[in-house]
């Protein structure tokens, strides 16, 4: 089973200025995936993030991008709509040019329509995503739709998996502590309902949708309306890393763990070793 761990972003004890490095610091400390984040804006030229992309290769690190946060792809006025639709294909571009194999993106908010008028909109939208990214021969990149964790966003796992379902090239990015905080904390304190979550991703989208399964983890506070904001492992808030852990392991489930922890790579690394404690203790004696 294959195991990626790295953090959201730039690690927080990187020295160095320039992105390109980040593969090589990050083996240094024994991590080995890396979510770039384009979150405010897609800045990085061509030139850089093919670079990037080729340290990546270099140091065996998979890289993923995060799509800006600007994005509503339900949204009732026409010209939110087509910028986020423009964004979205502009960090798809990005994503090729850095050999990233996934783009990760936020889909939008319910707004003024129901929420099944909502995800209708939104699935629209991707489409012409996808007609776009055809267009501008964009291959090699997946549109990763998150789940979220605030009630009025679209990004319950019922949600994604049907875009994910209603489009040719999309793959899930399950952020568990979102769905925790979606749910109010009334589901994932047990393993089990971790375990019931990936096999229906498997069973509804195909072995290839996990393939391996991108994650998002830290523990999250969360209020009536879902999640509030995130903080370190070990910090009292849920859910359990070890639970995600040993239902991953139980199911032979291949996966890219990004930490969104406030401290970043240190947390990665702290779910790296809970990950192979759990495997160690599994092994033929």
């Amino acid at each position: 089973m294959k195991y990626y761990f790295g953090p959201a972003g730039k690690p927080i004890s990187f020295t160095g200025k320039a992105i390109e490095d980040v593969p090589k610091f990050l083996r240094e400390i024994g991590l080995n995936a890396l979510e770039y984040e384009a979150v405010r804006s897609v800045r990085i030229s061509e030139e850089r993030a093919r670079a990037l992309g080729e340290r990546a290769i270099e140091f065996n690190v998979k890289l993923s991008l995060h799509a800006p946060y600007a994005l509503n792809l339900a949204s009732a006025n026409e010209e939110t709509l087509n910028n986020s639709i423009t964004r979205l294909v502009t960090a798809t571009k990005a994503s090729m040019w850095m050999k990233a194999p996934i783009t990760v993106f936020h889909v939008g908010y319910y707004g003024e329509y129901s929420r099944r008028e909502a995800l209708k909109r939104a699935i629209e939208s991707l489409k012409r995503v996808e007609s776009l990214m055809r267009e501008e021969e964009i291959v090699g990149v997946w549109l990763g739709p998150e789940t979220m964790g605030k009630l009025r966003q679209i990004g319950s796992l019922e949600e994604v998996l049907e875009i994910c379902k209603s489009l040719e090239k999309a793959k899930p990015v399950i952020d568990f502590p979102h769905l925790y905080a979606r749910s109010r904390g009334e589901r994932y304190r047990h393993y089990q309902d971790f375990i019931e979550d990936i096999v229906l991703l498997e069973r509804e989208l195909g072995t290839e949708a996990i393939k391996p399964l991108h994650l998002h983890f830290t523990e999250v506070e969360y209020g009536s309306r879902g999640e509030i904001r995130h903080h370190p492992l070990g910090s009292g808030y849920g859910p359990s890393f070890e639970d995600l852990a040993r239902a991953l392991i139980e199911l032979g489930v291949e996966a890219v763990i990004i930490s969104e922890s406030p401290i970043l790579e240190k947390d990665a690394i702290k779910m790296k070793r809970i990950l192979e404690k759990i495997l160690s203790s599994r092994a033929p004696q």
